[in-house]
């Protein structure tokens, strides 16, 4: 190593070159970094997401291409005749947005428990003007007939002026025509002679016709027919609904509104499809509803938080024109939101936590370095470790998301590590100004390169442990972790210690000293502190390493109770508190909704995205398995987490009650229905294709939503089973797989598949990730460690010695987590590869420098205290920077980032007092099995601690 070192520090200017030219090749890359927020990167390869992909691709409900807006609509009162005004309002506002006017389906595009009320209230008021004109018609018809009566006994009368009378006392306006017919029936009853025949109005004129007088007024009956017939499905206009709602009073409001939620017909069940659970039926009083837009979507279907642009803008924009005026408050959930929203976090996340971070991490490096050369050279080393790593990331052609903001404070933690570790090193060779600087990088090179390649190959195998995750998501977060950490250690190992070697001898012509003592040496309080360890390990080191334990099998057993998460909610930033938003643009985050919105849906609504669906593939045209269909349904219907509408019927559709209700809308479709079913079950029991073509010839949306056929063939049914959303996802997928059982049989396999069962697959192999990456870190830099210590030292047992307190520290960082209930998530997957990269990273440095100590100082005791109080005063430097630099996330408005952010930087700070306080009772005894040392007494120790001042850094 130290022939590298001395040619590094002898070629600087050349080292910079290729450095330099090497950057603006890596750099190169990254203009092709693509940003990602679709949550298929964390599917998983398992049996259910193929389902799930066969379910969406091969069945319709009529909405391939379409979209939703669920919006909550929140006041103390929305059923108050203000409040639905001012939804109504609100829809008209939306319906008149271009933005979100040109994503509109054509029929129907907002509907709510307002438009419902409003509309029936027009149509009473229209069917109260129809039973008027009805009335008026009949009075009319009944003075034209007294007319015509008169007329026909007094043949000397005008028809004239007498049908003029009638015109004018009545609102039916009488045309020519109707008076050329009348004057016709005049004439007629007067030219007859036959006192038998039918004369008068009620028996017409005996031409056959029917009645005379309804004759004359057949177009306006036959108007009025028609406007009856209209008046069931008349669909106002909103601008008329909200003239409506205006013209009614409070009482005729609530009256309407009681009538429209309490009745058993389809508009009431339509209508407490909008309420929440909680509302009481018949109340005219609760404060929330729901409006839902639905949208078209060109590119037809998507994934979860991968929505077009224009639904995106369009959902923005809904938002955007929501009233401030405090008539209401609106919290909108849809694919639009929760993309942009995704997006946003990211950016926001980056802003808000990366000038903190620079904050802190400059902060302490201020107070570590006191100087400003070296604070320059070490943030120029952080931009281009991280430039490297983005330039990597385009070249590799990896997107970034939002898991791998935690990369970046990974690698501006562990570059101030590296910089702290070399800079400090070099410090303690750097005695004075006689020592040239060339001279004493190389000496620091020499002495801490050897444990910054240990470091970086095990912290490398530690996140290259990920390879084993089955997320592809994870796979990619250790191939960039690793690129990353090798180019802290090209960087901070070769470009930095060049380039300060350039710059002292530089500044040093010019008359600027630069010697600077480094932290933890000399008397000061620092040392004393970290000289405990050296203290305890040679008076009581078998207590130390007992107590180790002890605190270590209570975080094994709290390691075992951690569970594992995924949930779309999971990627959404929870609504900053006011402080952050009051912060200086751009830093200031913005307003966040979607995950509330999720939590509300899911407490008092029915979310439109919680489904699950039981596939059957194979013969579905056998009536023993619509049989065991219809006996899992009943089943499924009494699950806790299966959702009901507000009738108390479960939410499931199924070709079962898709032919249920087919039925009981078509003659035909039931008569082809009964046919097939035999034994009246509501099932058919023979001619079960016959009974799917003649489902879909008449409705073939509905068959094509619960029925696969292809060429004819019909290749597969589902069930889709609505489930409530604040159900436990796993219960979700047991209750599921229960029910997909119940249908399995001969001829056909089923599956239990959708977003929460195959989220709650991805949350086990989370699990997964965290344990196989444990066990082949730890495997793995155990082989490592052992071999490089066998091969450099002759003692492979020095290099399990070194791995021991990172396994401490990985119980503890475990148990705390079970404690602080933090789950593994997308990123806290990470935390056992991590622990392990970071633990060896601290350890690695004790246990190197101790070796060497060890065979300049004449005593174990002498040894230890001159590694903790030099590489422990590094190390202490490097873990309040990286746990500072962490401990910023606490303030990130992603929850994940949160928790990841505290359990990383207490990864940080348990890795260092287990290498400075736990470690050198290891090695104590270590040196004591293996023979080396002299003494490990405490007056050699004591001796050593007063020798410091004399004794110079090395």
């Amino acid at each position: 190593m130290s022939g590298i070192s001395e040619h590094i520090t002898e070629n600087a200017r050349l080292v910079i070159a290729v450095m330099l030219i090497a950057s603006a090749v890596i750099v190169a890359g990254i203009p092709m970094v693509e940003r990602s927020t679709s949550l298929d990167q964390f599917q998983t390869d398992a049996d259910e997401a193929d389902a799930l992909d066969y379910s969406e691709g091969n069945f319709s409900a009529g909405t391939t291409n379409t979209t939703s807006a669920q919006i909550i609509v929140q006041d103390d009162d929305v059923l108050d005749k203000e409040t639905l005004v001012s939804i109504l309002e609100y829809e008209q506002t939306v319906r008149n947005n271009e933005t979100v006017n040109d994503t509109l389906v054509e029929n129907d595009p907002t509907r709510s428990v307002a438009n419902l009320i409003a509309t029936t209230a027009f149509r009473d008021d229209q069917a109260e003007e129809l039973r008027t004109r009805e009335r008026e018609l009949a009075e009319t018809e009944s003075t034209l007939d007294a007319t015509l009566d008169s007329l026909a006994r007094n043949p000397n009368a005008s028809i004239r002026p007498a049908f003029e009378d009638v015109n004018a006392n009545t609102s039916i306006n009488l045309t020519e025509t109707e008076y050329a017919l009348f004057t016709n029936a005049v004439e007629e009853r007067r030219a007859a002679t036959d006192e038998n025949a039918t004369t008068d109005g009620q028996n017409g004129t005996g031409d056959g016709d029917g009645n005379v007088t309804q004759r004359i007024l057949a177009e306006e009956y036959a108007a009025l027919s028609e406007d009856k017939q209209r008046l069931s499905n008349l669909d106002p206009s909103l601008s008329t609904q909200i003239d409506e709602l205006r013209s009614l009073n409070e009482s005729q409001v609530d009256g309407i509104a009681t009538n429209v939620l309490t009745g058993n017909t389809s508009r009431s069940t339509q209508a407490l499809a909008f309420m929440p659970d909680y509302y009481e039926r018949g109340s005219t009083e609760t404060n929330a509803t729901l409006l839902v837009v639905s949208q078209e979507t060109s590119g037809g279907s998507f994934a979860p938080g991968d929505a077009p642009d224009e639904i995106e803008d369009s959902q923005v924009a809904m938002t955007d024109l929501a009233p401030d005026d405090d008539s209401m408050s609106v919290l909108i959930y849809g694919d639009g939101i929760v993309s942009t929203e995704i997006i946003d976090s990211m950016v926001d996340s980056v802003l808000l936590v990366g000038p903190l971070a620079v904050a802190f991490v400059l902060l302490v490096l201020v107070v570590v370095y006191r100087d400003l050369p070296d604070i320059l050279l070490g943030l120029l080393g952080i931009v281009l470790v991280l430039a490297w790593t983005f330039g990597a990331m385009g070249w590799f052609d990896i997107a970034f998301s939002q898991p791998f903001i935690v990369v970046l404070v990974l690698l501006t933690g562990l570059s101030i590590d590296y910089g702290l570790h070399v800079v400090m090193r070099y410090r303690e060779a750097r005695e004075s100004s006689e020592t040239a600087p060339s001279r004493a990088m190389a000496v620091a090179l020499g002495s801490v390169g050897v444990a910054l390649v240990y470091v970086t190959t095990t912290t490398v195998i530690g996140f290259l442990s990920n390879l084993t995750s089955p997320l592809s998501v994870f796979r990619e977060l250790g191939i960039v972790s690793a690129i990353g950490i090798v180019a802290t250690l090209l960087i901070f190992g070769v470009f930095v210690p060049a380039l300060k070697v350039e710059l002292d001898e530089l500044l040093e012509s010019r008359g600027v000293d630069r010697v600077k003592p480094a932290v933890g040496t000399g008397t000061g309080l620092i040392s004393r502190l970290l000289d405990t360890g050296a203290t305890l390990a040679t008076t009581a080191p078998y207590v130390v390493i007992v107590v180790a334990l002890l605190i270590s099998s209570v975080g094994v057993y709290g390691a075992t109770e951690i569970n594992a998460s995924f949930e779309q909610s999971d990627f959404l930033a929870e609504n900053p508190d006011d402080w952050l938003k009051n912060l200086p643009a751009p830093i200031a985050p913005g307003t966040y909704t979607a995950e509330t919105a999720i939590d509300t849906l899911d407490s008092d609504f029915m979310r439109q995205d919680t489904t699950t669906t039981i596939l059957v593939r194979g013969d579905v045209a056998d009536p023993a398995t619509l049989d065991r269909l219809n006996s899992a349904r009943k089943n499924a219907s009494s699950m806790d987490t299966t959702e009901t509408y507000t009738g108390g019927e479960a939410a499931i559709t199924d070709p079962i009650t898709v032919m249920d209700r087919v039925a009981a809308e078509n003659d035909s479709f039931n008569a082809t229905l009964a046919a097939a079913d035999t034994n009246n079950d509501g099932v058919p029991d023979e001619n079960v294709a016959t009974v799917y073509e003649e489902l879909y010839r008449i409705a073939p949306e509905e068959a094509e939503n619960v029925i696969y056929r292809d060429d004819g063939e019909y290749r597969a049914i589902r069930m889709v089973v609505m489930v409530d959303g604040s159900a436990e996802d796993e219960t979700v997928r047991d209750q599921m797989g229960w029910i997909a059982e119940d249908v399995d049989g001969e001829g056909v396999s089923t599956i239990a598949t959708g977003d929460t069962i195959v989220n709650q697959i991805t949350a086990d192999q989370l699990a997964e990730t965290a344990f196989m990456s444990l066990v082949v870190a730890l495997v793995s830099v155990l082989v490592v460690l052992t071999a490089a210590y066998r091969f450099t030292e002759g003692s492979a047992s020095l290099g399990v010695i070194t791995i021991v307190p990172v396994a401490f520290t990985l119980t503890w960082v475990l148990g705390t987590m079970a404690l602080l209930d933090i789950p593994f998530n997308i990123v806290t997957g990470m935390i056992t590869g991590l622990t392990i990269g970071l633990g060896v990273d601290y350890s690695l440095h004790i246990s190197e420098r101790f070796n060497q100590e060890l065979e300049e100082t004449e005593t174990v005791a002498a040894a230890l205290h001159e590694t903790v109080s030099g590489t422990g005063g590094a190390l202490l430097s490097s873990a309040v920077t990286t746990a500072s630099g962490f401990a910023v996330l606490l303030v990130a408005i992603l929850p994940f980032l949160q928790s990841f952010g505290l359990i990383t930087a207490l990864t940080i700070v348990f890795a260092f007092l287990a290498s400075v306080f736990v470690l050198p009772s290891l090695l104590v005894v270590w040196a004591r099995l293996v023979g080396r040392g002299e003494g490990t007494d405490t007056d050699s120790c004591g001796a050593a601690a007063e020798t410091n001042s004399d004794v110079p850094g090395r």
